[in-house]
């Protein structure tokens, strides 16, 4: 692309995890989401639910304690841990230390969905992305943060996959959201290899890139347009990391099964009528369909 490494075109899906018969909940992997705040509590809810949904054994959604209750009320599945939060029920700093004996005991990591935006949060963004020694998706609120950052994204320890919407990507490069539509694959690839990430650029045909390889999802539709499918997307990332998938593949299939849950739960509901929590609902289907 425009004189810079080959990058191979990927256009076949990565096998899937792999479910042996003598298994137990620890065998598929530990998830920890760490999302929400006042008012947004959804995202982690949809998180932990795309998580479930992805196959983890074990989901834990830390969370500020002033949600904990709501956040524990929508979903019985999954496991909730309160955190300390600042007076607009966001994540405070004071979290940091639990924060980071919760990520070394799971096996994958998500950060962002429902953040908010706060000084706090911003140190805990970075904090988290360059110190844990866990696989992390960052999303939402942890890119907005990480963008804010003047030297480009910190030294990981472990694998980081990034999940933008265009206007995120936008931020992250200090460009607008119109300059990045035009030139979605080449500024992933680009960053991708500039920072040792993996990239998923959200959006109609989805990017994803290691800086190496580069794979287009074909599924999803319009009706995935609607606040919370992202967040479903990062739950279900985290929870194929989880059962041992590299990230691109992990990245990559997400995004087709994503899609896939979207398109069947369009061809059920319409798509003006779907909303982001039919898309749990439906992954069970696409499941179905890749292993037909």
């Amino acid at each position: 692309m425009n004189g810079e490494s080959p990058v191979t075109r990927i256009d076949h899906l990565p096998p899937l995890p792999d479910r042996g018969l003598d298994t137990h909940k620890g065998t598929f992997g530990r998830v920890l989401i760490i999302g929400g705040s006042r008012g947004m509590s959804g995202a982690a809810v949809l998180a932990g639910q795309g998580a479930l949904r992805g196959g983890a054994g074990l989901v834990f959604l830390a969370v500020p304690e002033s949600i904990q209750n709501v956040v524990s009320s929508l979903e019985a599945s999954y496991l909730s841990i309160a955190l300390p939060e600042d007076d607009q029920g966001r994540v405070s700093s004071a979290a940091a230390g639990k924060l980071d004996e919760l990520v070394q005991a799971n096996t994958a990591a998500a950060i962002g969905p429902g953040w908010g935006r706060s000084d706090d949060l911003g140190r805990l963004a970075v904090q988290l992305y360059s110190t844990a020694e866990r696989p992390m998706v960052v999303d939402a609120d942890a890119i907005n943060a990480l963008a804010q950052l003047s030297g480009g994204l910190p030294e990981a320890t472990a694998p980081r996959i990034l999940t933008p919407h265009p206007g995120e990507f936008a931020r992250l490069l200090s460009s607008d959201t119109a300059d990045v539509q035009t030139h979605r694959e080449e500024y992933a690839v680009r960053y991708a290899q500039t920072h040792g990430v993996v990239l998923l650029l959200k959006g109609h045909h989805t990017v994803i890139t290691d800086g190496q390889r580069i794979a287009v999802n074909s599924t999803g539709n319009n009706g995935m347009s609607t606040g919370g499918s992202g967040d479903v997307l990062t739950g279900l990332i985290t929870a194929l990391v989880a059962q041992g998938m590299p990230a691109f593949e992990a990245a990559q299939l997400g995004a087709h099964l994503h899609g896939l849950a979207g398109d069947l739960a369009a061809d059920a509901l319409s798509e003006p009528g779907m909303i982001a929590s039919d898309l749990p609902s439906f992954l069970p289907q696409a499941w179905k369909r890749m292993n037909g």
